[in-house]
């Protein structure tokens, strides 16, 4: 039963996760960029922040019950796979964790000392370039986590066959 659970969230996180990655955010820069505003990409920003923000945490917070609910089933599996599952439960609870509160907390306070619309930037400004490499680390960070989602739906499916 707890097993059902724990691949139900997982799976309902990953799903979202996807989503967001694949539909919402390109979706949004494309659409409000159609417009051809001279700030679409601060809105669309914003609105990506929101959404992503959401993921994260939701992200963060079924790792923590995945951590907590590991152990439950201990012995029903064999060292290795519980280790790859921790470890890959882990994964995810850093990686939105650090996507969450560190990454994008430091892209909100770059994009506040611009002062402007993101935009309207130089590109070669350091604040903007620095921007730039924190939505790369982002995307990193939630990247490994979806992968380690996938490891650990793939372990979690496994044990419940057993």
């Amino acid at each position: 039963m707890i097993n059902s659970v724990r691949l139900t969230l997982l799976a309902m996180w990953f799903g979202a996760a996807i989503f967001f990655s694949a539909v919402v955010a390109p979706a949004v820069f494309s659409v409000l960029r159609s417009f051809a505003l001279s700030n679409s990409g601060e809105i669309a920003g914003a609105i990506v922040n929101r959404s992503l923000s959401i993921v994260n945490v939701a992200g963060f917070g079924v790792g923590l019950f995945l951590l907590l609910t590991l152990f439950v089933r201990k012995g029903s599996q064999g060292r290795i796979a519980f280790l790859l599952e921790c470890l890959s439960v882990v994964v995810i609870v850093v990686g939105t964790g650090v996507g969450h509160w560190l990454i994008a907390a430091k892209m909100r306070a770059l994009r506040i000392a611009m002062a402007i619309p993101i935009d309207q930037v130089a590109p070669d400004d350091p604040r903007r370039m620095a921007f730039n490499d924190l939505h790369g680390y982002s995307v990193k960070a939630l990247g490994l986590a979806m992968i380690a989602a996938l490891i650990a739906m793939t372990l979690i499916s496994r044990r419940q066959r057993q």
